[in-house]
């Protein structure tokens, strides 16, 4: 899932960031950036309505605090990008159990 890459490559750049490894900070934050960038472009947003348009302004806010914790060696900007994808991973996770059990249910 993307979503778990994204997580490792941010919380290989926050070790990084914390040890003083610019070039490893700056090489693992860009990773998550990528990833962002692909999470943008997958959306439809035709199909998807306010949901997609949600997740553009989500993926897209992190997207930006990822090059200013990047750019600026701000933790505090990185640990927000940790927190909201965090709970965007766990909101996913929660909605495929959700569906794995409705459908358990129909097909009994």
């Amino acid at each position: 899932m993307l979503y778990d890459g994204g997580l490792r490559f941010m919380e290989s750049g926050k070790s990084a960031m914390e040890r003083g490894e610019l070039e490893v900070q700056n090489a693992e934050l860009q990773r998550a950036q990528r990833i962002l960038t692909e999470l943008m472009s997958c959306l439809d947003m035709e199909q998807g309505g306010e949901i997609a348009k949600n997740l553009l302004a989500i993926y897209s806010y992190v997207y930006n605090e990822l090059i200013q914790a990047n750019v600026e060696d701000d933790m505090n900007a990185l640990l927000r990008c940790i927190a909201v994808m965090s709970e965007l991973r766990a909101s996913w996770a929660d909605l495929e159990e959700n569906l794995g059990a409705l459908k358990t249910q129909h097909a009994a």
